[in-house]
């Protein structure tokens, strides 16, 4: 009888040790960055500039000594109301600067200037391209102090995340963990080392990347950080999936029971010899 009890609890104590090794195992796929005591960095190093692609929308301001001749390149957009009872309009605020749209071809059409070709460029190498091409209405020792700004792009998250959607960014330096964290964050369930990024480059051809975000060296990754109308996709886990046609909770009773009785059956037919 002892020897029956004894191997009663050598099962149940094998069957507690397989459950805790189960739980070790899926914890070690939730954090992330796990090994950045180990990963050099190095190869992160420098400023990500952000390269301008057709559909970006664009703020740019020429100022000079001149303000006149700055008038000239920097169009305004007024807000305007119908007057009442004819159709006169009237304008009203102090204006905004007019956004450029980039074409599909690359280009925008800059006044007293006209077309400009500024696909992929950074935001630097655009205000040094107009500044050159403003000089030459200006006096030889006058040279153009030319600001060139992002407005607002869009970037995607779908999947396995508390907040799912597209979100407006205006920063030109913007990380795959900046875009989990305004959707807030993964859930328990997202993959965390199978990340799916797609992206379409400036001729429009799309392509598709993965990143393991349990591993440290995803900051050295060229696709760490994110470009226009990126798309970040979070799979879900195999939990997930198989709870996918039951409440969490009724998978977890289910799966409870089902061990209990399995336990109990075991002992009875043991105990029963």
């Amino acid at each position: 009888m002892k020897f029956k009890i004894k191997s009663c609890l050598s099962i149940m104590a094998v069957s507690c040790m397989a459950l805790y090794l189960t739980g070790c195992s899926s914890y070690k796929k939730v954090p992330y960055f796990q090994n950045a005591e180990q990963v050099s960095l190095s190869a992160s190093r420098g400023i990500h500039d952000a390269r301008i692609m057709p559909k970006d929308v664009l703020t740019i301001s020429v100022t000079t000594p001149d303000r006149e001749i700055s008038s000239q390149f920097n169009q305004l957009v007024y807000n305007t109301l119908q007057a009442s009872g004819s159709n006169r309009t009237i304008s009203s605020g102090a204006g905004a600067m007019m956004p450029y749209t980039v074409g599909a071809d690359g280009n925008i059409n800059f006044p007293m200037i006209g077309k400009i070709q500024v696909q992929g460029l950074t935001r630097r190498q655009c205000e040094d391209k107009i500044a050159g091409l403003v000089k030459p209405f200006l006096s030889n020792d006058i040279s153009p102090v030319v600001v060139v700004e992002f407005q607002s792009y869009t970037v995607t998250v779908l999947g396995e995340v508390a907040r799912p959607g597209a979100y407006n960014v205006n920063s030109e330096k913007y990380s795959v963990l900046q875009a989990l964290g305004a959707a807030g964050d993964m859930t328990i369930y997202g993959m965390r080392d199978n990340v799916l990024l797609i992206r379409e480059d400036s001729n429009g051809e799309k392509s598709t990347h993965r990143l393991d975000l349990n591993d440290a060296n995803v900051i050295n990754s060229p696709y760490y950080y994110l470009q226009q109308n990126d798309v970040v996709y979070v799979q879900p886990n195999k939990t997930k999936a198989r709870n996918s046609d039951v409440g969490q909770s009724t998978s977890l009773w289910f799966s409870a029971t089902s061990i209990v009785i399995s336990l109990a059956s075991l002992m009875y037919n043991i105990l029963k010899k």
